[in-house]
């Protein structure tokens, strides 16, 4: 029996509590899919994230949901490089990390706060208010006094980007069923519904993100998809005439586990020229789980 050190730790909290909780595995490089896969299971997070060393960058990230391996993973991103900053493999300064969403650079600030590249966006088209109103259980007429499309964006995951009027984000109620079969037959990750904040609000918007088809109902935050969202919200909203655009989004209010998540673009000419996502991570616990030789 081998047994591999698993960290759990929370990403993107809030002045220390909060956020959403990954598994790492350093020194991976020895461990199979199915032996991943395994460990994933066995943590019961969203996602557990998996550090090997690479010979062309810094290092190869992979990541598990309790179903598969799924291309990228944003709070489990911070969680691995928060955790190699903890135990000083690495320090201040930026990485280059080898993923299946590409090649994307990660920045380790002073303060410990980990800011990711993300992928340039892409826009994937839209889909009715009538055709997602039965996933999150609120009516046509809602979705449309949102005035602002439903639109499938990724920066390294496709997800369904929903506006909601202020009021409303408590109001979703998920239907997992139609939600997996939905994002099953548009080849989505799930559906991150938004709000956007009032003038007073410290935060552009705040957010509920629902995978049920990766085994995730709802996660109290999500990397990608803010990524997806600043670009969205760049794309639809945006009134600044400068070349970077900050957002702060709240998100997991409604599972009692709020996290702050800051997100930022450069836009040069009319496009996004680069994605950052970034936030600061915990190691709460470690787990020692066992594999089979």
């Amino acid at each position: 029996m081998e047994q591999v050190e698993t960290y759990l730790v929370n990403s993107f909290v809030l002045d220390g509590s909060g956020g959403n909780p990954a598994g790492v595995v350093l020194n991976a490089e020895h461990l199979s899919e199915a032996e991943k896969l395994h460990i994933a299971q066995t943590v019961g997070f969203s996602e557990t994230a998996f550090v090997t060393r690479d010979e062309e960058v810094d290092f190869e990230l992979t990541f598990y949901t309790t179903t598969e391996e799924v291309d990228f993973c944003g709070h489990a991103t911070l969680a691995a490089f928060s955790v190699m900053f903890e135990q000083g493999i690495i320090n201040v300064g930026k990485y280059v990390q080898r993923t299946k969403a590409g090649i994307l650079e990660v920045y380790i600030e002073g303060n410990g706060k980990v800011v990711m590249q993300q992928r340039l966006p892409e826009f994937l088209g839209s889909f009715s208010y009538q055709a997602v109103s039965p996933l999150i259980g609120l009516d046509t007429e809602v979705l449309a006094a949102a005035r602002l499309p439903i639109e499938v964006v990724s920066t390294g995951l496709a997800d369904m980007i929903v506006p909601v009027p202020m009021g409303y984000l408590d109001k979703v109620k998920l239907n997992e069923d139609l939600m997996s079969a939905f994002c099953k037959q548009h080849n989505l990750v799930g559906a991150h519904v938004f709000e956007l904040s009032d003038s007073k609000s410290n935060y552009t918007a705040s957010c509920r993100n629902f995978a049920p088809l990766f085994g995730i109902p709802e996660e109290s935050a999500t990397g990608s998809a803010s990524g997806a969202l600043a670009c969205y919200l760049t794309k639809h909203t945006n009134t600044d005439s400068g070349t970077t655009i900050d957002f702060l989004f709240e998100q997991g209010r409604a599972m009692k586990c709020a996290s702050e998540i800051s997100a930022s673009i450069q836009f040069d000419s009319g496009q996004v020229s680069e994605v950052k996502v970034g936030g600061f991570a915990q190691v709460f616990d470690k787990e020692r789980i066992l594999l089979e030789l």
